[in-house]
């Protein structure tokens, strides 16, 4: 049995999902999640200036005695993933657009990626396209404001809406098959989405392909230890309850 901990990072609410999922599969782990509360959104912000921001909590999280971290956040692992692990010992997994299996299942068809601004002009995401040699498959939109949206609590509201219909309008849905979730905070809005593009564009999101990341690089504990989440804002160690509510919210739209 270990007492080291697996902590999630996020820059706000969005790794909750994969701290969700996680929690389903690896019953019997310590777990804390940290989010950068006091500097969300980070998809707006420079490389350098995310750059610090994770360095900066990741510190205060590598003193925790860690088993592993995920950076749960898609514009953090983008930025700063392999200063990171040039840096710890420990495992380091982050959260990579799944453009790979989108386009493998929906072989000659176009994949429309989503995520926020600063995601969308990394040099990682632009490798990824050309290792695939996908560039003519993959079609790209920011949907930045669904950071906002999930921060300040609005989910499947009128202005949510107004603002996904006004996004997906111009786009010829006719050539795309899948469409990809590459923020962890678009995927509290995955059924929302779905309801608003046609039938046969399927969504698709990286969370379980992290999680099987994680669970391969570690040695999850057994039975004996029941699982506990310490929570954290900025490192500021705060109510579950509030987090909770997310992953309620979360659990509702994998359910319903």
């Amino acid at each position: 049995m270990s007492e080291k901990k697996i902590a999630f990072f996020d820059s706000g609410v969005g790794g909750l999902t994969v701290l969700s999922d996680a929690l389903e599969v690896l019953p019997n782990e310590y777990f804390i999640y940290f989010a950068d509360t006091d500097n969300v959104p980070y998809g707006k912000k420079a490389k350098k200036e995310i750059a610090r921001l994770v360095k900066d909590s990741v510190s205060f999280l590598a003193k925790q005695k860690l088993k592993a971290l995920v950076i749960a956040c898609n514009t953090a692992t983008s930025a700063v993933i392999k200063d990171l692990r040039k840096k710890y010992d420990f495992p380091i997994i982050g959260m990579e657009p799944a453009i790979k299996p989108a386009l493998e299942i929906y072989k000659d068809h176009h994949v429309l990626l989503c995520a926020t601004k600063r995601t969308l002009k990394e040099k990682k995401l632009k490798k990824l396209v050309r290792y695939l040699m996908a560039k003519e498959r993959i079609e790209k939109m920011s949907l930045q404001k669904l950071v906002l949206f999930a921060e300040e609590n609005k989910f499947d509201t009128p202005e949510v809406r107004k603002y996904l219909k006004k996004k997906f309008s111009d786009v010829d849905w006719t050539r795309v098959k899948a469409l990809v979730l590459g923020c962890t905070h678009f995927i509290f809005y995955r059924d929302i989405i779905a309801s608003l593009i046609p039938e046969h564009v399927h969504v698709v999101d990286g969370n379980t392909g992290t999680v099987k990341r994680l669970i391969s690089l570690i040695q999850p504990n057994d039975s004996s230890v029941n699982s506990s989440v310490e929570y954290y804002c900025s490192g500021r160690k705060v109510n579950e309850e509030y987090f909770k509510g997310f992953i309620d919210i979360y659990r509702s739209t994998k359910s319903g």
